[in-house]
């Protein structure tokens, strides 16, 4: 699998944000949102909080007393975060590996994180960096995909890109759905040191208003662009293919589901 499946650099990050944002992300982050204003927390460590999604809406549901520090691996993403707030709503930035964590010991009410785990090359030791931030009886909130078969935009699309590079097919939409087994999760969650673990599948229909937007951000809005470039493949040919079959596999709206846990360190 290509090296990229992490870097959300360059021009990725606005495609990201306005191709996938409304379609895959904006109803997972009221929800996340949502669960963590519940728990009133004092502060907020968010990580891969990529171009501030869930951020904004952990910023408009919170009390303004509560301190929300938005993280993420790729500075090129919070920037895009950053021009979502004025300097008053008192947000802060910090580019994090969220496998080694700068920040001091029971630090955190809540650490929360959509969609980002997947990604961790080190999930093990990312968990029990968490658990090491949060304050007794805090909750690290998180979100994952659900398998291709509960999420079949995926499957189709990395079927119909690999159809451009059929010797050495581009493998990142393997990743962000390759994280689902609960059993596993659960197991890697409760060995880092947490002493509850809830897990909820949270099933939705998105619309897809326009066939060509939604699939601008699935080639240009992710690591995939990297891995097209790479091949010496045409971008805008593989969006064009991509719209073609999302209009003619999916229509106007697709299924989601996300898998959200809820640890809690007792």
């Amino acid at each position: 699998m290509s090296t990229y499946a992490s870097e959300f650099v360059g021009s990725i990050p606005e495609y990201y944000d306005s191709g996938l944002g409304p379609r895959i992300f904006f109803d997972y982050a009221d929800d996340l949102a949502d669960r963590v204003a519940k728990l009133k927390p004092r502060s907020v460590l968010e990580l891969a909080a990529g171009t501030g999604i869930v951020t904004r809406r952990l910023r408009d549901t919170l009390p303004d007393h509560c301190q929300i520090l938005a993280s993420d691996l790729n500075a090129p993403m919070l920037e895009v975060a950053r021009q979502k707030f004025n300097p008053e709503e008192s947000v802060l930035f910090e580019t994090v590996d969220a496998t080694t964590l700068q920040f001091a010991d029971e630090l955190f009410d809540i650490v929360t994180c959509q969609f980002g785990v997947m990604f961790f090359p080190d999930k093990e030791q990312s968990y029990s960096e968490v658990f090491r931030v949060l304050r007794p009886d805090g909750h690290y909130l998180f979100n994952v995909w659900g398998s291709w078969e509960k999420n079949p935009y995926a499957e189709l699309v990395h079927e119909v890109i690999a159809e451009f590079f059929p010797d050495d097919p581009p493998g990142f939409y393997r990743v962000p759905f390759g994280y689902h087994d609960i059993d596993i999760i659960r197991e890697s969650v409760l060995a880092s040191g947490f002493s509850q673990v809830t897990i909820d599948h949270v099933d939705i229909i998105s619309a897809i208003p326009i066939a060509e937007d939604f699939a601008q951000g699935i080639v240009f809005g992710n690591p995939v662009f990297d891995e097209i470039i790479e091949r010496d493949g045409d971008p805008k040919k593989v969006r064009d293919a991509v719209t073609l079959a999302i209009e003619k596999s999916l229509g106007d709206s697709m299924p989601l589901q996300a898998i959200f846990i809820d640890a809690v360190k007792g």
